[in-house]
């Protein structure tokens, strides 16, 4: 019994001991994590955790530490507490930081369009006069010598010898005579003087003097500019023949073209602000007087009129202008409108990010929406999304990036689905790569060796296939892209020292694509494509002549295009035209942000001369 009685005793302070470890163990633990929560309270550690890279998505780690690319530490993906929505992304808010995360909440405003128009000054058609010959006979003398030449009411401007007037001088003096017996005959005679244009006083003075001019003083009827000269000395005229086109240039049109993309936002009415080359920093305005209701069938633009006084003459017929006009579309009235840098278009879907309210973590849901009419930074929504929800406008790109690596829906994979790993990063349980997995969504299934060049795209086009590239070297090629659009819109300016400037700054983005990103024959071929480039900047860089440079530039785009259609691009659609006149009609192309044609190679010239050939989007 007493045996029995220790035994006892001894579990009951066994039993003792283990609660009160428990209980020990328990406040040194909470007191351990409390610390560490107040410490780091965004980068819990757990088995399950995934490390990335906020600025390099494809980076896919079991441990913490750097990105092996960019330096940046590593952040969490994947956390221990379970999403409320089970394809929604969660993000720590240390990842949404250094991924620089911004959200704005939907809301409606009145869509606004910012519209850009090309065009030119004009003379104002109802103010241009022709000015005849009012008496039949030569050319004796040209007191208005050449176009552009101002004249005023009244001045003689030219001199006619005309046998019939010296008839119906004689007639008239031989009526005068005669006026007691037949006074019918001298007024019969003054009016045929008088349709000749011929004044009392000037009828007068003949009658007086008896003296028969044979010559005859064209004066002007019209005071203007003189846009044309139809005669020369010696010129036999008939009555009525033009001598002078005469233009009143006080009001001058400004005609511009606007394509067809832009009409549904031009209403007569709609004001317009403009500048010309000639006058920087010099603002002019004017009101839509009308729009051409017929769409030029070769141009494919319709003309917009403007009506602008012009004092002192300093609007100029054949002046270029570009033209500004901020637009309400009246039929959407008060319409969904978000910032462009929300949507992720993949060519035929656009999706957003929704940031989920009320949750533990900042939590985000792809959505497919539908995009009305772009304005200048922003999309009209149509369908897709409420007022008052809040979705990503800056980082958005970071987020699908670590939606496709957790296997949640993203832009190019909607049905969610696993995704394998970038080579070399391998994660507990993912099946070892091989050099044929690639990121998803970045089209580069490979079937074929030779750095997957597609041999028969190569032997029909002289284009090699779309290779397999890193994302970071694709995102290279966009800044050089950025800059190259750059070099572009000052050759549409025809400004050499802007076009110098833009060259350069290509070089320096050229320098910057680093080569040891790629490998073996993408390695080989990038060699080649950079060192083309590289040549025909210099030669733009260096060039004087606008021809030499825009020569080279035609050879840069070759290349550039090249270089776009093998390594691709990221988030972009650029349209690849062609203009039918460069190199003696045998045509050169080029690269453009928009879908309007405005021509580099022949500038203000030929603005609008050329077609969009492709369309590529990424």
């Amino acid at each position: 019994m007493k045996i029995k009685k220790l035994i006892l005793n001894k579990y009951t302070l066994g039993a003792a001991l283990v609660l009160a470890g428990f209980i020990l163990g328990g406040l040194i633990f909470h007191s351990s994590h409390d610390k560490k929560t107040t410490q780091e309270p965004t980068l819990q550690e757990s088995k399950e955790t995934i490390w990335t890279c906020a600025m390099h998505p494809q980076i896919r780690m079991d441990h913490p530490g750097k990105c092996p690319i960019c330096a940046m530490e590593l952040i969490p993906l994947v956390q221990n507490s379970t999403p409320v929505n089970a394809a929604a992304i969660v993000m720590t808010e240390a990842g949404i930081k250094l991924a620089e995360v911004q959200t704005s909440i939907v809301s409606r405003e009145k869509p606004v369009k910012e519209v850009r128009l090309y065009g030119k000054i004009q003379a104002d058609e109802r103010l241009i006069q022709t000015q005849p010959a009012h008496v039949p006979g030569r050319i004796e003398k040209l007191l208005v010598n050449f176009t552009g030449e101002e004249v005023k009411v009244g001045q003689t401007i030219a001199q006619i010898y005309s046998p019939e007037l010296v008839t119906a001088q004689k007639e008239l003096l031989e009526a005068k005579k005669m006026k007691d017996m037949q006074p019918g005959i001298l007024e019969a005679s003054r009016e045929k003087l008088h349709q000749w244009k011929f004044t009392d006083s000037q009828i007068a003075d003949i009658e007086n003097s008896g003296i028969i001019n044979s010559v005859f003083d064209v004066n002007a009827t019209v005071s203007g500019i003189v846009i044309n000269k139809r005669v020369t000395v010696g010129d036999y005229v008939s009555l009525g023949t033009p001598l002078y086109e005469i233009a009143d240039l006080s009001n001058v049109w400004a005609m511009f073209d606007a394509y067809e993309s832009d009409l549904p936002w031009i209403r007569k009415g709609n004001n317009i602000s403009f500048t010309l080359q000639s006058q920087p920093g010099k603002k002019y305005k004017g009101t839509v007087t009308f729009i051409d209701p017929v769409i030029n069938p070769q141009t494919r633009v319709a003309r917009v009129r403007l009506e602008i006084p012009n004092p002192g003459n300093t609007l100029k017929p054949e002046m270029f202008a570009t033209g500004l006009m901020n637009a309400r579309l009246a039929t959407f009235g008060s319409s969904l409108v978000i910032p462009q840098s929300s949507v992720l278009w993949t060519g035929t879907r656009s999706v957003v990010y929704i940031k989920i309210p009320a949750t533990e973590e900042p939590s985000f849901v792809m959505r497919e929406i539908t995009l009305g009419p772009a304005l200048s930074n922003s999309y009209v929504i149509l369908g897709g999304l409420m007022e008052g929800e809040e979705i990503v406008t800056n980082g958005t790109f970071s987020i699908d990036a670590a939606a496709q690596l957790t296997g949640k829906p993203s832009m190019m994979n909607p049905r969610g689905g696993k995704t394998s790993s970038m080579p070399g990063m391998v994660m507990p349980g993912d099946p070892k790569p091989d050099n044929t997995q690639s990121m998803p969504g970045m089209d580069m299934s490979v079937e074929k060796t030779k750095a997957n060049m597609d041999a028969e795209n190569k032997e029909t086009t002289g284009m090699p296939g779309k290779m397999n590239v890193s994302m970071d070297f694709t995102m290279q090629i966009n800044s050089v892209c950025d800059k190259y659009i750059v070099l572009k819109n000052a050759f549409v300016q025809s400004d050499i020292k802007n076009v110098k400037q833009a060259a350069k700054e290509v070089q320096q983005s050229l320098t910057k694509v680093d080569m040891k990103l790629l490998t073996g024959d993408a390695h080989m071929l990038w060699m080649d494509i950079s060192g083309n480039l590289d040549n025909q900047i210099k030669l733009i860089a260096s060039s004087d002549k606008i021809e030499d440079q825009r020569i080279a530039f035609s050879t840069l785009s070759a290349q550039f295009y090249k270089a776009v259609k093998t390594f691709g691009l990221m988030g972009k659609t650029v349209y690849y035209q062609f203009c039918p006149m460069m190199d003696d009609g045998k045509g050169a192309y080029w690269l453009s942000e928009t879908q309007d044609i405005r021509n580099p190679y022949y500038g203000e010239s030929m603005l609008t001369c050329g077609e969009t050939r492709e369309t590529l989007n990424f």
